[in-house]
């Protein structure tokens, strides 16, 4: 049976609702996370992000300063000297299939729906530990892969152009590794 160690991962918690953060605070460690951190909104949120390089984001989408996507967009620069590679959880009140579309081509790495239960965010958690999906860079997009199944056989009028390339993510690789036992 794989074990993720949550003892080792530092995470990142960007909400302006206090009362969320202290929720989402708990839920993590209840799963042993000792190391989180909080942001009231965007701003902090990035300059949380620089200092304590978090091995997971989670971040609402409304937020004062900049929101979530905001920051996502921020995040996932390629050439920002940060860890763009960082898997980033959108937790939001907002279900919309536009926002859902909107917040993965930002880069959000997983969505989780408001209110949240202890079973959906560990699940994220482990999704991102231990599935973590290849990284894209096109001329728009730099982030995980929007698509979830990779059928080589797929050819379809959505099939990727060859303009794509899948870049070599060892950040994950490295975070996966010293978490799972």
């Amino acid at each position: 049976m794989i074990r993720v160690d949550f003892t080792k991962l530092r995470i990142l918690v960007v909400d302006d609702n206090a009362h969320m953060r202290r929720i989402v605070r708990t839920l993590l460690h209840g799963f042993g996370s000792r190391e989180v951190y909080e942001a009231e909104d965007g701003a902090a949120g990035l300059e949380m992000f620089t200092t304590h390089l978090p091995d997971i984001i989670i971040v609402d989408w409304s937020m004062p300063i900049f929101d979530g996507v905001e920051l996502t967009t921020m995040i996932r620069q390629p050439d920002s000297g940060m860890n763009p590679y960082v898997p980033i959880i959108m937790l939001t009140g907002h279900s919309e299939k536009s926002r859902v579309i909107r917040a993965r081509d930002a880069g959000v790495t997983e969505f989780l729906c408001k209110p949240i239960s202890s079973k959906a965010l560990h699940q994220r958690l482990l999704n991102c530990v231990l599935n973590p999906r290849p990284f894209i860079k096109t001329r728009d997009y730099f982030g995980p892969d929007r698509r979830r199944s990779t059928a080589a056989s797929y050819s379809g009028p959505e099939r990727r152009s060859k303009t794509a390339n899948v870049v070599e993510d060892t950040a994950n690789a490295r975070l996966r590794d010293s978490v799972v036992s």
